[in-house]
């Protein structure tokens, strides 16, 4: 692999060096409401220039994680199956190299191709999600593949007890229904994430954040903002409280930049992920 022209801030370390591989999904085309999710990975790493690489949170800087940024992948707009294809291959890649993909989205179907990859490479794969929607919906508008659908795609191929969601405030009757039995759910919070993480130290975890798991007052720049979300600092203890887990990949997901003028929720989008690159970065890992 080559090094990307324009890398998100301290992202600069070589493929060989790196031990996480960045990258940017640049999907949107089954967004149910406002596409252009597509736009975040660019706006991102522009607008990564006005953070530091050091987190005070964490008392780390992404200078100290070898992280390669590797671009954005070249996905086809309007065929779902073929973009799902191109990212699975990527991350399978990653994983067969012994890294950890970061994913940039895009919509957050584009979190299937990743969970495709990594449940082929590590078995007992477990899923951690942070949204405002359950996303649990067998189909939408007739169509299974779908940014409402994705978790619904995930639990088939990770099975029942291996998907646990977090902050949800937004579904179908039918999506809570089915998922009783099936999926962890905690609605509009994550107050039992650090009981959850205590029983998944010995699972490999995939985590996938929504961004409009945020409250829309911190976070307006998404597709399908929904209120009553998480502060940003509740969202920081939630990554921290995941760091010490076995994460062999991530994502970040449905920032629509336009929507937020004064871009600050793109510059939320890039403290989370400098926090969530270096909380991961720096875990126990495999």
């Amino acid at each position: 692999m080559k090094p990307n022209v324009q890398t998100f801030i301290g992202c600069d370390s070589s493929y060989e060096d790196a031990k996480i591989a960045l990258f940017g999904a640049p999907f949107d085309s089954t967004a149910s409401f406002r596409p252009g999710a597509r736009f975040a990975p660019q706006a991102m790493r522009t607008e990564s220039a006005g953070i530091e690489t050091f987190s005070p949170y964490r008392n780390r800087s992404l200078e100290d994680i070898a992280v390669f940024d590797a671009g954005d992948l070249e996905l086809p707009f309007g065929n779902a199956s073929r973009a799902l294809g191109e990212i699975e291959r990527f991350c399978s890649r990653v994983f067969s190299d012994g890294k950890i993909p970061a994913m940039i989205g895009g919509e957050h179907l584009v979190t299937l191709g990743a969970v495709r990859a990594a449940a082929k490479k590590y078995r007992d794969l477990a899923v951690i999600h942070f949204d405002a929607h359950a996303d649990m919906r067998d189909d939408y508008i007739g169509e299974t593949l779908s940014h409402a659908t994705v978790i619904r795609r995930v639990w088939e191929i990770v099975g029942d007890g291996s998907v646990f969601q977090f902050g949800i405030r937004s579904g179908c009757k039918e999506e809570f229904e089915w998922g009783r039995e099936r999926v962890s759910t905690e609605r509009f919070g994550a107050k039992s994430l650090r009981g959850t993480a205590e029983t998944l130290k010995n699972r490999p975890i995939y985590v996938t954040v929504d961004l409009d798991v945020l409250d829309p007052s911190e976070f307006p720049g998404t597709g399908t903002p929904e209120a009553g979300g998480f502060s940003f600092a509740e969202l920081l203890e939630s990554i921290g409280a995941c760091a010490g887990l076995d994460i062999i990949g991530f994502d970040l997901c449905e920032l629509s930049p336009h929507y937020d003028a004064s871009a600050i929720s793109t510059a939320v989008a890039c403290k989370t992920l400098r926090e969530t690159l270096i909380a991961f970065g720096d875990g126990t890992g495999r």
